[in-house]
């Protein structure tokens, strides 16, 4: 379509354009609500349920390029639907596999949007961020007591925002901290301080999660990021701009992190959980040796045990997602699942460095998704909202990518 075409469709069908913003504003709330999950449903399951079917009732579409992540999530499903089976009592059981079909639907349907417009990432990333900066603020004030009533946003002495657990709200604050690093080292500098302080709020929510895995996750997703934009950037200011910055940026978190040290209720904490190993990962049948045993019987069980079984059997759940997968959607489950996470790392390797509007959003979702890969070896992140967001973006970046050079194969050709 020309400029000219464009200009005159957005004239001939102001209401479909309007349609357009409005669905676009309803997508940024529903990735506002994913920041606020203290009981199930939340507002984000209802909320987005209503706008998934809509957009595909007014016409959204999956095109090939999205089709794979369809097939490969509802694959992964149905070995939870066959899990089911293996259940004396099913219990929550049906409930559970009906989430994570949903969830499957949402990382579709981001990905089919972000195609439809790569506007759409801007209008996401910023929704995060600013939820992020919401809960994580509410985390903080909840840990040190700030007002009457703001111990439900601590659980165990932790912060845990507007979420459930404090191992699921670390996490979530690390992909728009990667988004405020990267507007920090890339934008302009009058903008500069406002998104410092955002990300100073994060990374302080991050540190009281005393989440082992948020913060590992903190520290590689950052360097990551650091180390892929000095590769892609080929002006020696501009890295060293980068160098400056990122230095200045880690001095700061470093004399914030000093400061809170100072309160005896953080250090405290941080002295116990700041140990590689805690008691319950290494005694007998804490976290490590549950792996070994549920990786042993998964080989004699190829349809699972189905959800939730594993927690009633050992004394906590698998902590594990290649585990969990297996568990609770059997070989089929596990080889869709880790099929569909190395399709996801290719194709947002393969596009990582290309000068594209929305390279810097794949960049930061590509990031994330390594990252949560790898603290998935020791917790489990089957249910994580924003994990399915993060898969909807590399896999909508990747079908922009795929178009753009579709349309510049095909006007060669004729």
């Amino acid at each position: 379509m020309t400029a000219i075409d464009a200009t005159y469709s957005r004239v001939a069908h102001p209401q479909r354009a309007t349609l357009r913003l409005i669905g676009s504003a309803a997508v940024a709330f529903g990735v506002l609500l994913s920041g606020f999950v203290i009981n199930e449903p939340a507002p984000y399951e209802l909320w987005m349920a209503a706008l998934v079917g809509l957009w595909f009732i007014l016409g959204l579409r999956i095109s090939r390029y999205t089709f794979p992540l369809l097939a490969l999530l509802l694959t992964f499903n149905v070995g939870g639907m066959l899990s089911l089976t293996q259940m004396k009592d099913i219990a929550d059981g049906p409930m559970y596999v009906a989430v994570s079909t949903f969830l499957a639907l949402t990382a579709v349907f981001y990905a089919a949007i972000i195609e439809d417009s790569h506007r759409r990432l801007p209008l996401i990333f910023n929704a995060w961020a600013f939820a992020a900066v919401i809960t994580s603020t509410l985390g903080i004030l909840g840990y040190f007591h700030a007002f009457p009533g703001s111990e439900v946003f601590t659980l165990y002495d932790r912060a845990k925002g507007a979420f459930q657990d404090p191992n699921v709200f670390g996490p979530f604050l690390v992909p728009p901290s990667l988004y405020l690093v990267h507007g920090i080292l890339t934008g302009q500098l009058r903008t500069a301080p406002i998104k410092a302080v955002a990300l100073l709020i994060l990374a302080l929510g991050v540190f009281l999660s005393f989440s082992r895995a948020a913060w590992g996750l903190f520290l590689l997703t950052t360097v990551l990021l650091i180390l892929i934009m000095l590769l892609k950037e080929r002006s020696g200011a501009f890295r060293l701009r980068i160098l400056v910055l990122s230095l200045a940026a880690i001095l700061m978190m470093v004399a914030s992190l000093v400061v809170a040290l100072q309160f005896p209720q953080v250090s405290d904490l941080f002295s116990t959980r700041a140990q590689l190993v805690q008691q319950y990962d290494g005694e007998h049948l804490g976290r490590f040796d549950r792996h070994r045993i549920g990786f042993t019987m998964m080989m004699e069980r190829p349809l699972g045990i189905g959800p939730m079984v594993f927690g009633t059997i050992f004394p906590e759940d698998e902590h594990n997602i290649w585990l969990k997968s297996l568990t609770t959607y059997g070989w089929l489950g596990f080889v869709s699942y880790v099929g569909m996470l190395c399709w996801t790392l290719y194709l947002g390797f393969r596009n990582l460095l290309k000068n594209r509007p929305w390279q810097p959003y794949l960049m930061i979702a590509w990031i994330g998704i390594l990252g949560h890969a790898t603290i998935g070896n020791v917790i489990d992140i089957d249910h994580w909202r924003h994990v399915y967001l993060l898969f909807g973006v590399v896999w909508g970046c990747a079908a922009l990518e795929a178009r753009h050079i579709s349309s510049q194969v095909l006007p060669g050709r004729r």
